[in-house]
């Protein structure tokens, strides 16, 4: 693990992978700089996202937040989202920074929390695939309870909009990922062979 982070704007990965090793989403990214919160990275409109089985560019900015020290989430914050999702939270395990300064990785661990504008409003997601995958995988109890309480908080801290989960934190790294202007097509694959 690193301590050693990229220079601002430069392009970078964010790989998720699920409790047994195999891959799952793999984010094109670049780095934004950090705060009290953590490290915050960023997503252009039509940088892409992939696991196995399926892809998508993002047809919004959005900014992800890398906590400083050990949490157990990542946290995105989308901006004109055509679903109108503001906030996305996924729990993870050892999520962290490698070796590799241009990589953050992390496991997946299923439960997400979710804020939409509209009546939906704030809520925990994926307690099905967490049941689901808790079976198949053989999540240890200790991690398991740590996580479901850690979603109750984190679903609370949304609802509250508390910082990091206020609109004003998010949106000044919107704001500096918009100024880096970097249109589809920019990344040109230099990151595409990082793992």
């Amino acid at each position: 693990m690193s301590d050693a982070r990229p220079a601002p704007g430069t392009e970078m990965i964010m790989q998720w992978r699920k409790w047994d090793g195999s891959p799952h989403w793999r984010h094109e990214c670049v780095y934004l700089g950090s705060d009290r919160w953590g490290d915050w990275i960023g997503q252009p409109v039509g940088w892409r996202s992939a696991r196995p089985g399926r892809e998508f560019t993002a047809d919004g900015l959005n900014v992800t937040l890398v906590p400083a020290g050990r949490e157990d989430f990542a946290l995105t914050v989308n901006r004109d989202h055509p679903k109108g999702m503001r906030i996305y939270i996924d729990l993870g395990w050892d999520v962290h920074w490698s070796d590799d300064p241009l990589l953050v990785t992390g496991i997946d661990m299923d439960l997400d929390v979710v804020r939409v504008t509209g009546e939906r409003g704030t809520w925990v997601d994926d307690r099905d695939e967490w049941a689901e995958h808790s079976a198949e995988y053989v999540y240890p109890p200790e991690v398991m309870a740590h996580l479901e309480a850690l979603a109750l908080d984190l679903e609370e801290g949304v609802r509250a909009q508390h910082p990091p989960f206020d609109d004003a934190t998010a949106d000044a790294w919107l704001d500096r990922l918009a100024a880096l202007d970097l249109g589809p097509g920019e990344q040109g694959g230099r990151s595409a062979g990082r793992a």
